[in-house]
Parts: C-alpha cells; structure tokens; sequence
C-alpha cells in the first residue's frame, strides 16, 4: 500500500536546524507492531502515524512513536504533525484552530496567519526534587550552577521531564553531562530526561537557552529541539511573561519556540518547513 509520507523540520525556519520529524499521512490499517516498525526504521526521535478522530470534536487521531516506545504526548511531533496535515490540505473545523487527539486527550493547535503553529500545553503535575538528589543531578549535569532560589522540579504531561533553572544560558552551555548519573537520575524521578534552562542576559538570541538530555538504549542523547521540555518549563514561569527560548545551539542546530500565555494557561510556538514529501510503500 502506498502511504503519504512527510519529514519536517519543527521549530525553525531553516532546513536542518530545527528537530525532525516523520509524519504518515494514512496510517490506517497499521497494527502497533507496524508502527513500531516504521518507527524504528525511520530512526527519528520520533515518528507520528495519522489516523480518524474518535472523538467529533478532533480534527484527526495522533500516535506517537519513538524507536522504542510509543509516547501519550509531544510537543514537536504535535506542531509538526499539524504542519503536515494542513500542507496537505486539511480544512479544520474550527477556522485559525486544529484540535489534536492523542494520549493525554485533546489538544488544540491554533494556526497564526503567517504560518506558525502553538500547541496549548497539556495539564501537568509536579513533584519538587527530593533535596537528597540534588547532588545526583548536579553529577548528571556536570554543572553546579543550579539556581538555589528554584529547586527542580520534575514536571508530567504525559511526557515527563525534570526541569532544574541554572544561573546563565552560558551554564547551560557549560554542561558537562554524565550519563551513568542522568540514568539514574531518571530512574529515581521516573522521568523521561532533564531539561535545563537558563536566561540569557538583555539583548541576547533569546530570552532563555533551552537543553534537554536523555539516556535511551544506553545511550546519552540530547535532543535538538523539544516541544515538550518548553512546555514543562512554561509551566513554571510567571504566566504574564511571554517569552522566546533558544535550543539546539550544542548540536549545531538554531531552535526557537515562542511562549505565549492566554488565560494564565502556556501556548508552546514555532515555525515548521517540509523537508521530505513523498510516499510509503508499506
């Protein structure tokens, strides 16, 4: 069967500086083995198989693979999924507005007349580090600039990061990471990674340099740009404060997500470019 197959770039304007990305297009008919499959071949972070809503007030159904798990949400698979369906020609029922169903429920993605894309973050739970792991966590990061005024927090939406505040976007890039220690650190917090932020002094690239890192298949790895990790971080700032993040600098990548505020509730922006479009033969 043939499939319409998409890889974006998400978060970014250029072409390989963003965080890819593969859609299917039609993946109805697929079984879950299947999907894990493809995604293991595509051998992305992840990959996003589109199927009909089940819910009438969503615009399409989301599944969310990476090469070893399926995940109930994420943040640049949700945008870039939403980039892929519109350039394909997908008229959503809500004018300016996509409503997303995946594992956490729905979520909306409101489209801006210029083309850019903001998911709405989904409800979160938190649970601040026990201070018996912070030098766990600073081992992990290599770094001792945490801020002492703002303990980690380990922040869940479906996805879960740990998110610890250091002093200057120059600690976060500082990072000399270890990876016994973060996987560990993982495993104590039942978390998915550590994102660490740090602000930038006026008139910088952006307000705060974003990091996040990961251990997976033994493995450390940093993510280039996650929608996720800003989310989680988002819902730790002061929810009067728009902001710009930057992310993907260590990795030679140039991310920027946008964070907007409605209603006190966080809007995780950003640009998305095709890179790829085509079929599946599967």
């Amino acid at each position: 069967m043939i499939r319409r197959f998409k890889q974006v770039d998400v978060f970014t304007t250029t072409p390989f500086k963003g965080n890819p990305l593969a859609v299917i297009l039609d993946a109805e008919g697929l079984s879950d083995e299947q999907m894990q499959a493809i995604a293991r071949w595509t051998n992305l972070s992840e990959t996003t198989f589109v199927l009909p809503a089940t819910d009438p007030a969503a615009d399409y159904r989301v599944r969310i693979f990476t090469t070893a798990e399926e995940f109930l949400f994420a943040g640049h698979p949700t945008l870039g999924t939403a980039h892929a369906l519109l350039e394909a020609g997908l008229q959503p029922k809500t004018p300016g507005m996509l409503m997303q169903e995946c594992g956490v429920g729905l979520v909306p993605v409101r489209i801006a007349a210029g083309g850019e894309l903001a998911f709405r973050a989904p409800p979160a739970t938190f649970e601040t580090l026990d201070a018996g792991l912070l030098p766990l966590l600073r081992t992990a990061l290599g770094s001792e600039a945490l801020t002492e005024s703002q303990p980690p927090v380990a922040v869940n939406m479906g996805i879960c990061w740990l998110v610890a505040r250091l002093g200057t976007a120059a600690d976060c890039m500082a990072l000399a990471p270890d990876a016994a220690a973060l996987q560990e650190l993982m495993r104590c917090t039942s978390s998915n990674g550590v994102a660490v932020y740090g602000p930038h002094p006026s008139g910088g690239p952006a307000d705060y340099e974003v990091r996040a890192l990961f251990k997976e298949h033994d493995v450390m790895i940093e993510d280039p740009v996650t929608g996720s990790a800003n989310a989680c971080i988002a819902r730790l700032l002061p929810s009067d404060r728009p902001y710009v993040a930057r992310q993907g600098t260590a990795l030679g990548r140039d991310g920027r997500v946008a964070v907007t505020y409605s209603e006190g509730e966080p809007w995780i922006g950003g640009n998305v470019v095709t890179v790829i479009d085509g079929s599946l033969h599967y």
